[in-house]
């Protein structure tokens, strides 16, 4: 089904792997193409309850291949007709994404990682936004994000001046959730993903809206929004089981549903 990335569900787990490793997973038009079909699978799929996002390899995305720039090239238009339309799905998507960033995120791979809702980092993962290096500016979404996370000035430097971000530095300026060893990476990162999945599903959507919601809406507004969204969250099977499982004294076991 897909060339340069992988796709695989493993109980509620969507499984997105970045497959060029000879090239550091970087991006061409396929792979930006395969990306949002395999978000847009994801999310409509009912047994999938969070998506993972990482590299094959030592890297998690390069960025841009540049071996597909040319001087002709529209680079304005390539994020309108490639980029745009990816980022556009994953934030469409109601399922929560984590980025398991296993090595270096440059360019739109730190774009990509950005645009999940959990960053979880291997020691040895890096973040660069090198597009100042290449005489370009941020795309795909970076700086509506980065500005969100780490503030108007830190995403200023990190932006003009293309530096290196550690996984240490990361975590500890918020660009990240989790610092994870490197000989615990893969059971640390399912683990993370499988909670994730056995949570209530739909609640987690609603809480997606509502965070984006606070970047546009008066705080009324938001407030009628979040009447809506909980009003939703009330008449799932979810709802009912949680309250069933407090009244009880046990563990709840959500469905999703």
């Amino acid at each position: 089904m897909f060339e340069t990335i992988r796709y695989e569900v493993k109980e509620g787990i969507a499984w997105l792997t970045l497959n060029r490793p000879d090239k550091l997973n970087a991006f061409i038009a396929q792979m930006n193409r395969e990306i949002k079909e395999a978000i847009k699978v994801a999310s409509v799929d009912e047994q999938v309850r969070c998506v993972v996002i990482t590299g094959e390899g030592r890297a998690f995305c390069s960025g841009q291949d540049l071996a597909e720039v040319d001087e002709q090239m529209d680079h304005g238009q390539v994020v309108r007709d490639h980029y745009g339309p990816m980022m556009k799905q994953m934030r469409q998507c109601d399922k929560p994404i984590v980025a398991a960033v296993n090595g270096v995120a440059a360019g739109a791979g730190f774009s990509l990682a950005l645009a999940c809702d959990f960053r979880l980092l291997s020691e040895r993962a890096s973040f660069v936004n090198a597009f100042i290096h290449v005489g370009l500016i941020p795309d795909s979404g970076n700086l509506y994000y980065l500005t969100q996370l780490v503030g108007h000035s830190k995403a200023a430097e990190l932006a003009i001046l293309g530096v290196k971000v550690t996984a240490v530095e990361a975590v500890e300026m918020g660009l990240a959730n989790r610092l994870i060893p490197v000989d615990t990476w893969d059971e640390d990162v399912t683990a993370f993903a499988t909670r994730l999945a056995a949570l209530p599903t739909t609640a987690i959507g609603l809480i997606k809206r509502s965070l984006k919601a606070t970047t546009v809406l008066s705080f009324e507004d938001y407030l009628e929004q979040e009447a809506q969204g909980q009003r939703i969250a009330g008449l799932t099977q979810d709802h009912r089981e949680g309250v069933n499982a407090f009244m009880e004294k046990r563990k709840p076991v959500f469905s999703g549903q």
